[in-house]
C-alpha cells in the first residue's frame, strides 16, 4: 500500500489531502502538522481579535478525528518535521519530545510562510499572527486592557488588525515605512483607504519605518516616538523553505520553493504547494509570490490529481484579493501601474467613479475604478477597486474577464445583471469597457492627474466645465470655468491653444472634450476629472501630515 505524507495542514495541505482520498480510497495518507491545529480559517484570525466572531470553535474547520472519520487520514499535530531524507525517502518529525521516522512514496511540502521579524532592538516584544496559537496570545494581550497598540505594516493584515483592534477600544496606531497603505493600490487610490483609516481614529504613520521597540513606545527611523502598549508586527511573510533548503531542493528566485505546473520540486517525488511554493503569474509567465488561500486550495487539488494521474490544468495566479477597511472594500487583480512602470511595459490607465447601482434608487454608493490596459492588444493588465457597495462584484467580474482573455472594450459588451437596486443599466464594469474603447481608438485623448503641471508647462489651458458651484467647492489651480451646457454661446471666452478638459469624474469632460475637438480646439480630457486628481496623495486635502 502507498504512503502519501503532506507536511503541513491548513489550505493548501488539507486540500491535497481530502482529494486525494477521494481518489484514492486505500492508499496511506498521513499529514505532520507542526502546530496544534490542522484545519483553520486563518483569514479569519483578525475578526476574532476583534470580537466579531466571538467563538474560538468557529475558526475550526476541521480536527484530527473528524478527518479521520470522514476521510481516515491520519492527522499528526504538534508534530515538527526536522529533515528529509529524499534518497531513502524518510522524513523525521518530533512529537511528544520524541523523534520517529516515516518513509514516503510521494511527499507534498506546505509548511506556509512565516511572518518577517527584523532583527531591531525589542523585536522579542512585538507579537504576530498567523496561526491559531499566535490569535489565542493576541487575544490574550487584548484582554490585559493594553492602552495603546502599535502595528507595524500596513498591508492587509495590518489594516485588518487596525479595525478590529479599534473596535476592541484601543487606541491604535499604523506604521508603515512605504508612502502608502497597501502597496498592491497605486497612491491615488491607497489615499481613500488613508483616509477611512484616519476618520475612524486610526493614527497613521507613513513613510517612517520601524527603528526600535521600547517598553511602552516604539521609535520610527525619523525620531518620531508612538505609544504602545502592545506592539503587532505584520510587515509581510517570507515562504518557510528551511526543510525544502536542507533536502537540497531548488529554491526559485523569489526565494520560493521552485515548482513546475503540476507544483512538483526538482525531486520528482516531492511537491510543495501553499505560501511556501512560487507560483506563475498569468501576465508575463514570471514567478511570483502570492500568499493567498484559494491559490493554495487550488493547488492542493491539483498535486493530488497529478499523483492519481488524472489531465492537469497549469494555473496561473492574477494575485485578486480584497479586504474590507472599516466602512471600504478595497479589492485588486493583476498588475498595478508601479509594477508596469518598473517592468517597461507600455499601458493606458483608466479611473472612473460610478455609483454602485441606480442613482434614483435609495442607497447609491459611490465608487472608485481603475483600469490599466495594453494599448496595443487591448489586454486588461490590471484592475483596482475602492468603495462602499459594488466593489466586489465589479472586481471580480473583471478579473474573471482577463482569465477568459476578454479585452477592456470589451467589457461593454458583456451582459450583466441589472435592476435599480443592484446596478445600472451601464454598470460600472460596461463604462469602464465604454471608456477604454473611446481613450484606445483615440476618439477621446486624455492625460493622468500627475501628468497636469506638466501639460500646463506645454501650455495648456486648464478649463473645468463644472457647474459655478462645484468649482467654488475646489478645482484645478489656474482652471477657467465654463460650464459644459455654455460652452457654444461662450466659446469667444475658451482660450486660442490646449485646452486640458477636466469636471468631476471626466464623463462631463469627455462630452466637452468631443464638442471642443468637433470646433476645431486640440483638447484632451482629465482622466478620471477633479476626483482623481483631487485624491492623489499630493492633492488630497483630506490628508494629515502630522498625528496628534
Amino acid at each position: 500500500m502507498k504512503r502519501y505524507v503532506v507536511i503541513g495542514g491548513v489550505a493548501g495541505g488539507m486540500s491535497a489531502a481530502a482529494r486525494l482520498r477521494r481518489l484514492d480510497a486505500t492508499s496511506e495518507i498521513v499529514i505532520l502538522e507542526k502546530s496544534g491545529f490542522v484545519s483553520y480559517a486563518n483569514c479569519g484570525l483578525p475578526y476574532f481579535v476583534g470580537g466579531v466572531i466571538q467563538n474560538e470553535e468557529a475558526l475550526l474547520l476541521q480536527t484530527p478525528e473528524s478527518l479521520f472519520k470522514r476521510f481516515r487520514l491520519d492527522v499528526r499535530v504538534s508534530a515538527e518535521v526536522t529533515a528529509i531524507d529524499r534518497e531513502s525517502k524518510t522524513v523525521t518529525y518530533s512529537h511528544l519530545g520524541a523523534l520517529h521516522q516515516l518513509t514516503y512514496d510521494k511527499l507534498i511540502l506546505s509548511p506556509g510562510a512565516a511572518p518577517i521579524r527584523p532583527n531591531i532592538p525589542g523585536i522579542e516584544r512585538s507579537l504576530s499572527l498567523r496561526n491559531i496559537e499566535d490569535v489565542m496570545a493576541l487575544d490574550a494581550a487584548v484582554s490585559h486592557h493594553p492602552k495603546s497598540v502599535a502595528i507595524i505594516g500596513g498591508g492587509f493584515i495590518g489594516v485588518e488588525l487596525a479595525e478590529n483592534l479599534r473596535h476592541r477600544g484601543l487606541s491604535t496606531s499604523v506604521i508603515e515605512a512605504l508612502d502608502q497603505v497597501l502597496a498592491p493600490l497605486d497612491p491615488e487610490m491607497a489615499t481613500f483607504v488613508a483616509v477611512e483609516l484616519r476618520k475612524n481614529e486610526i493614527n497613521l504613520y507613513l513613510g517612517d519605518a520601524l527603528a526600535s521597540i521600547d517598553e511602552k513606545s516604539v521609535t520610527l527611523a525619523s525620531g518620531t516616538v508612538v505609544p504602545a502598549d502592545m506592539v503587532i508586527m505584520a510587515i509581510g511573510v517570507r515562504p518557510e523553505t528551511s526543510l525544502a533548503k536542507s533536502a537540497g531542493l531548488v529554491i526559485g528566485e523569489r526565494g520560493g520553493i521552485s515548482v513546475n505546473e503540476f507544483n512538483l520540486t526538482s525531486d520528482p517525488d516531492i511537491y510543495a504547494i501553499g505560501d511556501a511554493a512560487e507560483k506563475k503569474d498569468a501576465l508575463d509567465g514570471s514567478a511570483t509570490l502570492v500568499p493567498l488561500a484559494n491559490i493554495a486550495n487550488r493547488h492542493g487539488r491539483i498535486v493530488a490529481d497529478h499523483i492519481a494521474g488524472k489531465a492537469i490544468r497549469g494555473v496561473t495566479t492574477q494575485g485578486t484579493a480584497i479586504v474590507k477597511v472599516f466602512e471600504l472594500t478595497v479589492a485588486t487583480s493583476g498588475w498595478n501601474e508601479k509594477r508596469l512602470i518598473a517592468a517597461g511595459r507600455p499601458y493606458v490607465a483608466i479611473h472612473n467613479h460610478p455609483a454602485s447601482h441606480a442613482g434614483y434608487y435609495p442607497g447609491a454608493q459611490g465608487m472608485s475604478l481603475k483600469l490599466l490596459v495594453d494599448p496595443e492588444s487591448y489586454e486588461i493588465l490590471g484592475v483596482q477597486g475602492v468603495g462602499r457597495d459594488g466593489v466586489d462584484k465589479r472586481i471580480d467580474v473583471i478579473a474573471t474577464a482577463m482569465r477568459g482573455g476578454i479585452t477592456a472594450p470589451e467589457l461593454a459588451d458583456l451582459e450583466l445583471a441589472y435592476a435599480p437596486p443592484f446596478s445600472s443599466a451601464k454598470d460600472p464594469v460596461n463604462m469602464l469597457g465604454y471608456i477604454a474603447e473611446n481613450v484606445l481608438s483615440g476618439l477621446t485623448p486624455t492625460a493622468q492627474w500627475n501628468e497636469v503641471e506638466a501639460k500646463v508647462a506645454e501650455g495648456y489651458t486648464i478649463l473645468d466645465v463644472r457647474s459655478v458651484g462645484e468649482v467654488d467647492r475646489g478645482t484645478l489651480p489656474g482652471a477657467l470655468n465654463i460650464p459644459i451646457d455654455e460652452i457654444r454661446e461662450r466659446k469667444d471666452e475658451l482660450p486660442t491653444g490646449n485646452i486640458l478638459v477636466t469636471c468631476q469624474v471626466g464623463q462631463r469632460g469627455h462630452a466637452a472634450t468631443r464638442l471642443l475637438r468637433e470646433m476645431g480646439y486640440e483638447a484632451i480630457n482629465l482622466d478620471g476629472g477633479y476626483m482623481t486628481w483631487s485624491n492623489s496623495p499630493a492633492n488630497n486635502q483630506l490628508k494629515e501630515k502630522v498625528n496628534n
